[in-house]
């Protein structure tokens, strides 16, 4: 049974098996984990290009990456007050007002991301000096924040389109359009990060044209990919998607009180915590900067190498978000509650997979991103710590995909709160001493153990009310 007929079973109130469950949630989830492991696929190309121009130009976007992710998570949140609602009216089949909601979303996230892009902007000629940030990298870290800055109001539409189509139950043109836009990444890049060379392809010399822009470059590269799957996304969205196809009648733009209620009770808490949590990826940066450039390095190369493992997490969470967002809309507390442990569950296998693969063959995957044999190595060093970790981080991740699917996310957003600010930074300062960089990630080893382990504790107590 496809897609389709599965999801329709669940909007209308018919009975799904164990087994229409979990292929319901197989089918949702590998298209959005393949999207999650392609735009991981697009670090791991920029870091490759980058690092292949030296451990300066790496630490220059590593020291702004903290701050880069606050502004992401922002948008997220913004989309995520909007898309998550209309999870729920598509479960209960209230399409004209699933519709209005997108309008209104439109408005209000646009307006939002605007103030964004002005004070990224603003703050990107401090922004690297503020970090600690060598003499020697604050250039082009200006730059590559700058243009991310600039770039903001695609992205929230990007994130706006992305989580809609998902929500409406279209996991596949979302995850299509992320690997296309891979592509384009590749292509941007080596076109403007390089100088005109010549190269051999079977034998044959061929003349590659680019701009020697370095690390703008690649900031260019990447903002151009985004543009392009940007409007790819708004296409399919507005004249392939029937639940929320707002040309065919007339609606309301005008944001509404009570949508703009359910918005700020979901996205604002959500965006107070990412707000929160990269700030305190920010202070650890503060802990990792004094620490040296080949640290700096080797920290940035390490959370783009870990994201390989941590991104199928964040697709089943996607799924998680769809399934019981929907299940909640139609009524159906127990099969949102089934869908919520089959996709915990799923997570933690797959992370732990992952995680031993990343033990075991971290040594060749940092080879191949810098020639720097001491960042290679402390990289190699703190992903082994890390690894430890990977299953209860799937845990925590996926569990919150479903106290978003459920609009309970306050409790949560605290916990997460709780446990990096009081347990990770708190220990990495002490750790970071004594350890250097590895005891930084000791630490944050432990924080995401206790972080696993009590957002199941959190959701269990929740579901039993």
């Amino acid at each position: 049974m496809n897609k389709d007929a599965l999801l329709r079973f669940l909007r209308d109130g018919k009975e799904m098996t164990l087994s229409n469950q979990i292929n319901l949630v197989a089918l949702l989830s590998f298209p959005a984990i393949l999207a999650q492991l392609s735009s991981i696929l697009m670090q791991y190309i920029d870091a490759t290009m980058v690092g292949s121009l030296g451990a300066e130009a790496s630490a220059s976007i590593g020291l702004t990456s903290t701050t880069i992710w606050l502004f992401g998570g922002l948008c997220t949140s913004a989309a995520t007050g909007f898309y998550v609602q209309v999870a729920h009216l598509i479960g209960s089949k209230n399409l004209v007002e699933a519709r209005n909601v997108l309008r209104q979303s439109i408005v209000t996230t646009t307006l939002f991301v605007l103030t964004l892009t002005i004070i990224g902007l603003a703050l990107s000629p401090f922004l690297p000096t503020w970090l600690g940030g060598d003499v020697s990298i604050r250039h082009d870290a200006t730059c590559y924040f700058a243009i991310f800055s600039a770039t903001l109001p695609i992205v929230q539409l990007k994130t706006l389109a992305g989580g809609m189509l998902r929500c409406s139950g279209n996991m596949k043109i979302p995850s299509m359009l992320n690997i296309l836009m891979c592509t384009l990444d590749v292509i941007f890049n080596f076109i403007f990060i390089f100088p005109v060379r010549e190269v051999n392809i079977l034998g044959v010399h061929v003349t590659l044209y680019g701009f020697d822009l370095g690390v703008v470059g690649a900031a260019l590269g990447t903002s151009l990919s985004v543009i392009v799957t940007c409007v790819l996304e708004w296409y399919f969205l507005l004249f392939r998607t029937p639940e929320l196809d707002i040309l065919k009648e007339s609606g309301i733009f005008k944001p509404e009180r009570k949508n703009i209620r359910i918005w700020m009770k979901v996205g604002l808490p959500m965006g107070m915590e990412h707000a929160l949590m990269n700030c305190a990826q920010i202070a650890s940066t503060f802990i990792v900067a004094p620490l040296g450039i080949t640290a700096i390095a080797a920290n940035s190369f390490g959370i783009t190498i870990e994201s390989l493992c941590y991104m199928p997490g964040y697709g089943i969470m996607e799924a998680a978000t769809t399934l019981v967002g929907q299940s909640i809309g139609a009524k159906r507390k127990e099969l949102a509650d089934s869908f919520a442990k089959i996709t915990i569950i799923s997570g933690i296998v797959i992370m732990s997979l992952m995680g031993v693969l990343m033990y075991i063959y971290v040594p060749e995957i940092v080879m191949i991103m810098t020639p720097d044999l001491a960042v290679r190595q402390l990289t190699t060093d703190v992903l082994r710590i890390e690894a430890w970790a990977e299953p209860m981080f799937a845990a925590s991740i996926v569990a919150y995909g479903v106290f978003v699917g459920r609009k309970t996310v306050m409790a949560p957003c605290l916990l997460n709160l709780f446990s990096i600010w009081a347990i990770r930074l708190t220990l990495a300062w002490w750790l970071s001493r004594d350890y250097g960089l590895k005891g930084v990630w000791f630490a944050m080893c432990v924080e995401l153990c206790f972080r696993g382990m009590s957002s199941l504790i959190l959701l269990k107590l929740k579901q039993n009310k």
